[in-house]
């Protein structure tokens, strides 16, 4: 009968118009959900059956579509560990900080856990273990993951092993002129130690230097030994640009640290030949002559974990008292055939399935991965402009479907009259 098609059919409409406005809800309130993303209503006809002649109403269906690739703005935050991805990609979580299942998230509210893992709530980062340089030491795989730890690498240290020299050794100073300079070592273990170059005028464009056994850094107590080799002979073109070194290229050496630390070998840079990029002899004019010394060297005194910082590559930094940072990890970024599909779980976590497909684990900003920003969020999704608007379609359908009901239930009754 009509009138009960068209009832049906009103009561689809409420039910389809109560799941828009939970819809809505849902959206509103998540409006400032970090990596939030919004779902919307997609309506569906249903026609009843058309064989009979006369016309009978089938009704509306509803269905959630959630545009999880939508892009959300990005925002500062003031929490150095929080990270948001801009383009394709979701982060990588497990629910165990070893061996858990695999999820996936677009909220970078990450934060260093009691013991240091980072985390956002119940799920932990995971990502690739590197080398200093920043470089992948395994695979880039789902087997390879590891939950971001922090405190991997807790202190560091390095020895000196390359040193590069910067002076002018005067022109105008006589055969047998001597001059001092001090420079600054580390041992493997972290420990400044101080060594003293002397340098000799030995011939007309020719000199030596003499590195002295390393000290401590007030000169008091004696680290290590110097070895007669760590005398350096060189010679000069008679424009005053380096002409040789002997050994080439020179190198360094110092055993037996007091400290227990492992012998040192180091690559001394005094310039290319034919050059004044390093060492020059150049005439100064002054009555008194010197040499003033610049160095660089790659020695890393002792220092201990106090931070992390985060690369927009996604390569997670530690960062150490000594204000120096070492690269420890890559944060992995998972891409999909059709990243919609994904299941939502709370706490913005998603799942993979048959329908989005196996994700594909990607370093930021390669293969159509997105770029990593560390110290930003990526905001909800949610237009509360639209969504009011959304509300109001769906409060003016249902009371119209309301008002069928209405209608028919006035119509049943003059039918039940008209049978009395």
């Amino acid at each position: 009968m009509s009138l009960t098609g068209a009832l049906n059919s009103a009561v689809s409409a409420l039910s389809a118009q109560s799941s828009t406005l939970s819809m809505v809800s849902q959206n509103l309130a998540n409006s400032n959900t970090y990596g939030y993303k919004t779902t919307t209503a997609s309506f569906e006809s249903l026609i009843a059956d058309s064989s009979s002649s006369a016309y009978s109403a089938g009704g509306v269906a509803v269905t959630g579509v959630s545009s999880i690739s939508t892009q959300g703005s990005l925002v500062s935050s003031a929490t150095a560990t929080n990270m948001a991805i801009e383009g394709n990609g979701f982060f990588v979580v497990s629910n165990d900080s070893a061996n858990g299942d695999v999820y996936y998230s677009r909220n970078g509210q990450f934060t260093i856990d009691k013991n240091g893992y980072l985390s956002n709530g119940d799920y932990y980062l995971q990502g690739w273990p590197t080398d200093a340089d920043g470089n992948v030491t395994g695979a880039t795989s789902t087997a390879a993951l590891q939950t971001i730890d922090t405190k991997t690498i807790g202190s560091i240290a390095a020895a000196t092993t390359s040193l590069s020299l910067q002076a002018n050794l005067p022109a105008d100073a006589a055969i047998g002129d001597t001059f001092e300079s001090e420079l600054e070592l580390y041992d493997s273990l972290g420990t400044a130690a101080t060594t003293t170059i002397t340098w000799t005028k030995t011939a007309e464009n020719s000199w030596s230097a003499s590195f002295s056994n390393p000290t401590s850094s007030d000169g008091s107590t004696e680290l290590a030994t110097s070895p007669a080799s760590n005398t350096i002979s060189i010679s000069f073109n008679t424009n005053g640009t380096l002409a040789s070194t002997t050994p080439s290229p020179p190198t360094l050496s110092f055993t037996g640290w007091t400290t227990g630390a492992a012998a040192s070998a180091i690559t001394v840079d005094m310039g290319a030949a034919g050059s004044s990029s390093g060492l020059s002899q150049l005439s100064t004019g002054d009555d008194d002559v010197s040499v003033s010394l610049e160095y660089d060297q790659d020695g890393i005194s002792y220092g201990t974990l106090t931070g992390v910082e985060l690369g927009d590559d996604g390569t997670v930094y530690a960062t150490y008292d000594n204000d120096q940072r070492r690269a420890i990890y890559k944060v992995a970024v998972a891409t999909f055939n059709n990243a919609d599909g994904l299941t939502s779980l709370s706490s913005g976590i998603y799942a993979a399935n048959s329908v989005s497909g196996a994700s594909a684990l990607h370093i930021a900003g390669t293969n159509g991965a997105g770029t990593i920003s560390g110290g930003m969020l990526e905001a909800s999704t949610t237009d509360t402009s639209q969504e009011f608007s959304n509300m109001m379609a769906a409060q003016q359908a249902y009371s119209a479907a309301a008002q069928v009901m209405s209608s028919v239930n006035s119509m049943y009754d003059t039918l039940l009259s008209a049978m009395r």
